[in-house]
């Protein structure tokens, strides 16, 4: 889906009433900081004052001061700290809903327009009634009612994004076409932002325009015995009757029609981004401090203090003070900033003695409205070695110190993989702690740094924690394993991993597949694939499995209980892991409600509404608010009942040990919290798990952004709520490579900075490739990949790190299966795996080169590349159409 643009909210702000104010002194260094060798730079050369003194005066003069003193930081050479916060606050606004039905120019086709007044990703939810249809309230539109942008949402319902009209008005809204011959008894809608996930329903019920018995001006009737009226709105209409007639004489059959307009209206909740910045340097003559502290928020005082060591206890420094400053109860200070020259927020400059660990604020909007940095004070560090001192700093230091220490003490697991992170961990801490590194490196260096030992201890630790060796087998005596606690499972695998889908959309139509895919059997193992994901095994609505019904019915269209443990066996049989589908986000009902909602389970997990969110705006559940997205085919479950994790876990628990699974996939996991899994996770010990996190990437005017760093951020923040538990589908690296190969620009395969773009760049051992699956591909074809050019995605994943999934059709229902087993057995040949190294060597328009871990070499793309020979001689290896793999000899 592309992303909707969203115009900025328009907001004003009252000035900010602070009584008691009053001035305590200008702030000043001493009278040789006069001749401050920087004093020419302060105010464009036209003020002698250094950039450090600000005088009470008028408020141009402040503000020409900001201005200055803003460029004074930016050009000073010994700014040793500036760091922006992020601050956020929440307003809330009212607006309105609209719906109209009218005509154009009062003539010929008729059109329903549903907009809103505010701002947002608004996106209308809908779908159709049809006369004489029975039992169905929400049915697919015909195609050519359809506007542009509409995505189909399973079989029932589309979403149509609302886009805001040229010109001033400030509405967003969505038209669509109704035709007055065609069958359709009524619309039904809900509005849903997608900036904040809310549901917009009239009384909390769907929004529904009915076709009831009501005649157009030319006589027609419109749709079948129908006109548009909601049922929440007073239709407007124009009766031509004789003026002496009563009211309740006046026939149906002799109302004209104007059109409808009704309006309804909301409330919103915005967060309102901010952010505060703030440069500290060194006076060279007093070696006093010099903050420099700006904002964008227009009027702001700042309650602060200072701290002499790492307890940050507050502290009122002596004076000197900026000005518009108080004393609040001999605890803290609090000073106005003074406003921009250009209007654009506020700023102040603050001067603090030697010996100070660091600066403490927080922001003082009004009596009502403070902001704090995540919850806590804001912390500015005094001192030259900042990164290490800062609260980010220390944590990421102590971060890696610990898995060091963690590492060092797990001799059981320890194995030459451990030994390299703990190598690489420890020589970038201590080339971090070095003064001499200090005094060299920048903060963006230093940071840089930080990101990685980060990365790095939670790869260790991760491995640390698990109960499976990662690169290794351990001999475990039979009595030693039953005295042994258990011990949960990473759910990562080896690393060395290749997964196989073994279906597509269409695999259920036999009956019998599970035994079609035991004749395979033997071919995936000679293949190379270590790990089959087998399709969702339940009783299920929908034939493919993704409707679930009653969870412990195993007979499903893909055959029966029976089969499918015969398939598991066979597998097991030739050393191959088996993945279970499992659908956790939604559940279809067996029963209604007292009000005809199907909500209320059966079969041996018999939950009532309670197991419903309360946000699901289609299946009146009485639990909690929704943790993720809604998915409307079904109820959403609420994973925050304990009956509910505690039934779940049972079952899954029973899977693993009737059916064999070793492991999940997991479905549409943006449905609820990545908590939640762990709990899972923890309950079943699952050696491999995948979760299918799939939003939409990032696009301007509707091309593809090159830093996709907010995408690959969701998936990332997903597997880390299941505390790495599970890893993620690379949703990202797979829209990558469409915009890459589609367009001809492989220097989108590499980051800002040089790394690959997906998951894969930052958490490989949590990444799962892939090029195509039942949903994108297959017969759905709902992303699918650029045609002809899946040997060069595959090319890319098979050499790469992460754990790499191919399709079940590029195997057995295309050319391409002589191409993917030459690089299933050139992946495993040089045993790259999920951490493998890449050095990306060329990134250009037409061609994408990468060197792994110094031992593979790979380009895609019809553009030149050789890779250097040097102590190393390269060797041809694979070739195919765009894509050439050497290997070093």
């Amino acid at each position: 889906m592309s992303s909707v643009a969203v115009e900025p909210l328009l907001r004003y702000h009252r000035r900010t009433e602070v009584s008691g104010l009053r001035k305590v002194a200008n702030p000043c260094c001493s009278s040789s900081s006069l001749n401050c060798s920087r004093q020419k730079l302060f105010h464009r050369g036209k003020c002698k004052l250094p950039p450090f003194v600000i005088r009470a005066s008028s408020s141009s003069s402040s503000s020409s001061s900001s201005t200055a003193l803003a460029e004074t930081f930016e050009s000073s050479g010994d700014v040793f700290f500036r760091h922006s916060f992020p601050v956020t606050q929440t307003e809330k606004v009212e607006g309105k809903i609209f719906v109209r039905v009218d005509q154009e120019n009062g003539k010929g086709n008729w059109h329903l327009t549903v907009g809103c007044s505010l701002p947002g990703k608004w996106i209308l939810h809908w779908g159709v009634s049809y006369v004489n249809d029975i039992g169905s309230e929400w049915d697919q539109p015909p195609k050519h009612m359809r506007p542009s942008g509409s995505v189909p949402v399973k079989n029932y319902a589309i979403e149509t994004p609302l886009k805001k009209p040229s010109g001033d008005d400030p509405f967003y809204e969505v038209k669509i076409d109704i035709d007055p011959k065609s069958a359709i008894a009524a619309i039904n809608f809900v509005l849903k932002d997608e900036e904040t996930g809310a549901w917009y329903q009239h009384k909390g019920r769907d929004f529904k325009v009915p076709l009831v018995d009501y005649l157009l001006e030319d006589g027609t009737v419109f749709g079948s015995n129908s006109f548009v009226r909601p049922f929440f709105s007073n239709i407007l209409l124009k009766p031509e009757t004789d003026s002496t007639r009563e009211p309740d004489d006046v026939k149906r059959e002799d109302q004209k029609v104007e059109g409808i307009y009704e309006e309804q209206p909301i409330t919103k909740h915005i967060a309102i981004e901010n952010s505060v910045t703030v440069s500290v340097r060194k006076c060279p003559e007093t070696s006093k401090n010099i903050l420099y502290l700006e904002t964008d928020l227009p009027e702001v005082v700042v309650h602060w203090g200072v701290c002499r060591d790492d307890a940050k206890n507050w502290e009122t420094p002596p004076g000197p003070h900026p000005p518009e400053t108080v004393i609040f109860k001999e605890k803290a200070l609090r000073t106005l900033l003074q406003p921009k020259e250009d209007g654009r927020g506020c700023s102040g400059l603050f001067t603090l003695e030697e010996g100070l660990a660091g600066f403490l604020f927080v922001l003082k909007l009004n009596d009502n409205t403070w902001l704090k940095c995540k919850g806590n004070d804001f912390y500015v560090p005094l001192s030259n070695s900042s990164i290490l001192h800062s609260e980010s700093g220390q944590e990421h230091f102590k971060d890696a110190a610990a898995s060091v220490k963690a590492l060092d003490q797990n001799q059981g697991s320890d194995t030459a993989f451990t030994n390299e992170i703990i190598k690489e961990i420890r020589n970038l801490v201590s080339g971090i702690s070095s003064d001499n590194s200090r005094k060299v490196k920048t903060k963006e260096a230093q940071e840089s740094i930080l990101q990685e030992i980060e990365k790095l201890a939670a790869e260790a630790y991760s491995i640390f924690r698990s109960s499976i060796p990662t690169f290794k087998e351990e001999v475990v005596l039979e009595e030693e394993l039953e005295q042994a606690p258990p011990k949960k499972s990473s759910g990562t695998g080896s690393g060395y991993e290749i997964v196989l889908q073994g279906f597509n959309w269409e695999s259920h139509k036999s009956g019998r597949w599970y035994m079609e895919l035991k004749e395979k059997a033997e071919d995936i193992a000679s293949l190379g694939f270590t790990v089959v994901w087998l399709p969702p095994p339940t009783e299920s609505v929908s034939p493919e499995g993704y409707m679930p019904k009653d969870l412990y019915n195993l007979n499903s269209r893909y055959g029966n209980i029976y089969e499918l443990k015969e398939l598991v066996g066979k597998l097991h049989e030739l050393g191959i892991k088996v993945l279970g589908d499992a659908v956790l986000n939604h559940r279809c009902a067996q029963y209604q409600n007292q009000n005809g909602i199907w909500n209320i389970f059966g079969g041996r997990l018999n939950w009532d509404d309670r197991a419903v969110v309360a946000d699901d705006p289609h299946f009146q559940g009485r639990g909690n608010k929704s943790s993720g997205d809604n998915f409307h085919a079904a109820p959403n479950i609420d994973h925050s009942q304990d009956f509910v994790r505690k039934d779940i876990k049972g079952w899954m628990r029973w899977l693993r040990e009737e059916i064999g699974y070793d492991g999940w996939r997991l479905d549409f996991v943006r449905g609820f919290w990545g908590g939640y899994v762990k709990d899972y996770m923890d309950a079943t010990s699952p050696y491999f798990a995948v979760g299918e996190y799939w939003d939409s990437l990032s696009y301007t005017y509707g091309e593809m952004d090159h830093n996709q760093d907010a995408h690959r951020q969701r998936i990332i923040d997903w597997i880390n709520a299941t505390s790495g538990s599970a890893g993620a589908f690379d949703v990202t690296t797979k829209g990558v490579l469409h915009a890459a190969l589609e367009r001809c620009e492989y220097w989108r395969l590499a980051d800002e900075k040089g790394k690959p773009p997906g998951v894969v760049g930052w958490w490989p051992s949590r990444a799962v490739t892939f090029v195509e699956n039942h949903d994108t591909g297959s017969t759905q074809g709902h992303w699918r990949f650029p045609g002809g050019k899946e040997m060069q995605g595959y090319a890319y994943i098979l050499t790469h790190p992460g754990t790499p999934a191919v399709f079940f059709d590029h195997v057995y229902s295309s050319n391409y299966r002589s191409e993917i087993a030459a690089l299933l057995a050139f992946r495993n040949r040089h045993k790259l795996h999920c951490r493998s190294i890449v050095q990306i060597s060329k990134a250009a328009r037409d061609v994408y080169a990468a060197i792994i871990d110094e031992k593979v070499a790979v380009k895609i793309g019809p553009g030149h590349f050789e890779p250097p020979n040097g102590p190393r001689k390269w060797s041809p290896a694979l070739e195919g159409r765009d894509y050439k793999i050497w290997e070093s000899s």
